[in-house]
C-alpha cells in the first residue's frame, strides 16, 4: 500500500464539526465531549464479553497461543521475573486474536466512535490497540502512567478525528489507579513531552509532560464495562495500584481514514517518541528471527493500524 505524506500544517487545520446529527449519543454528550474532551458511557460493555477478555489475557500469560506479531510488556519493576499475571503490565498488537481484536469491531463502540470523529465511508481504522493489566505496586510506584497526550506518540493527523475508547473490565478508583484527566485540555497544542524522574523507574515509552495544573485533575471512576471515550490531546495519566488485586481494562484507539493522513513529524517534539518505538520494533522483529525493514515512524503505524469492516484504507 502506497505511503502518501500529507501536508502538516493544512491537515492539522481540519477540525471536526460536531453539530453533524449523531446515531448513539445525545446531544448532551456530544457537547460534553467538545467542552471536556472526554465521556463516559455507562455499561456499554456486557459482563460476559469483559470476562471473556480477562480469560484470554489469562491464557497469554500461561503462553496459548500468542501469535507472533502479539506484544507481551512486563513492568519494569519486574524485569527478568517470570511471566505471571502479577508481572505482565499490558499485551497489544493483538489485531490477529479474533476475541481480544473483538473489542476494537464491537457495534456499541464504534457507532460511539463514528459519532465522535465523523462517520466514515468504510474507511475507519484501530491504529493502537492494548490490554492494559495494571498489577498490585511492590512500593516503586512503577505502576503509575504520567500526565501525557496520546497525540505525543502519532504521526497523522487531524486530531479531532481520531479518539480512543477505554473499558474498565473492572471496577476502577482512585486506590488501583483509575484514569486522571484534566478537562478541556484537549484545546491545548501538543505539549513537550519527556521522561519522568521517578526513582521507581519508567516503563518504556512512558512519556509525561511536567507543567499541568493538578488542581484541575478529575479521576474517571467507573464500574466494571463502563467505557471513557477521549480526544488525543486530552491530557490523562493514572496512579499506582494500591490494592492487593488489579486494575485491568481495554483500550483501542480509532482514525477516520476518510480524513486522516500521515504528517512529517522530523525535527520537531515528537522525535523522541518516533525514535523509541522504532528501536522497541526493530528488538521486537530481531528477537522473532524477522528482518527489520528500516522502516520510518509513518511506515510503522501503517503497519500497527487494521481497517475496521474489513475495507481497504487510502492512508492509514
Amino acid at each position: 500500500m502506497e505511503m502518501i505524506i500529507e501536508d502538516r500544517e493544512r491537515t492539522e487545520a481540519l477540525k471536526r464539526d460536531y453539530s453533524q446529527p449523531s446515531r448513539v449519543l445525545t446531544r448532551d454528550q456530544i457537547e460534553a465531549y467538545e467542552k471536556n474532551g472526554y465521556i463516559v458511557v455507562k455499561g456499554l460493555i456486557s459482563d460476559f464479553e469483559v470476562n471473556d477478555y480477562i480469560a484470554r489475557f489469562e491464557e497469554i500469560v500461561d503462553g496459548k497461543n500468542i501469535h507472533p506479531e502479539m506484544t507481551v510488556m512486563r513492568n519494569v519493576a519486574q524485569k527478568g521475573q517470570k511471566r505471571t499475571v502479577k508481572t505482565i503490565l499490558k499485551v497489544q498488537d493483538f489485531s490477529a486474536d479474533k476475541r481480544l481484536f473483538s473489542y476494537c469491531q464491537h457495534p456499541r463502540i464504534v457507532e460511539v466512535v463514528e459519532d465522535l470523529i465523523g462517520p466514515s465511508k468504510g474507511k475507519l481504522s484501530t491504529i493502537n490497540a492494548m490490554l492494559l493489566n495494571k498489577p498490585s505496586d511492590d512500593g516503586s510506584l512503577s505502576t503509575r502512567h504520567p500526565m501525557h497526550q496520546d497525540m505525543y506518540y502519532f504521526p497523522f493527523r487531524p486530531a479531532d478525528f481520531i479518539c480512543c475508547s477505554w473499558t474498565a473490565l473492572e471496577p476502577v478508583n482512585r486506590e488501583n489507579g483509575c484514569l486522571v484527566v484534566i478537562p478541556g485540555t484537549h484545546k491545548l497544542p501538543l505539549l513537550p513531552h519527556t521522561y519522568p524522574s521517578w526513582e521507581g523507574g519508567v516503563n518504556k515509552a512512558f512519556f509525561g509532560v511536567h507543567e499541568f495544573d493538578q488542581d484541575k485533575r478529575v479521576h474517571v471512576v467507573m464500574d466494571k464495562g463502563d467505557t471513557v471515550f477521549f480526544h488525543p490531546h486530552l491530557l490523562h495519566g493514572s496512579g499506582a495500584n494500591r490494592t492487593k488485586g488489579f486494575r485491568r481494562a481495554m483500550s483501542c484507539h480509532y482514525a477516520n481514514g476518510d480524513v486522516c493522513r500521515f504528517v512529517d513529524i522530523r525535527g520537531g517534539q515528537q522525535d523522541l517518541a518516533a525514535s523509541e518505538l522504532l528501536t522497541i520494533y526493530e528488538k521486537k522483529f530481531k528477537a522473532r528471527g524477522w528482518k527489520w525493514p528500516e522502516w520510518n515512524i509513518q511506515q510503522l503505524w501503517h503497519y500497527r493500524s487494521r481497517p475496521i469492516n474489513n475495507q481497504p484504507q487510502a492512508s492509514l
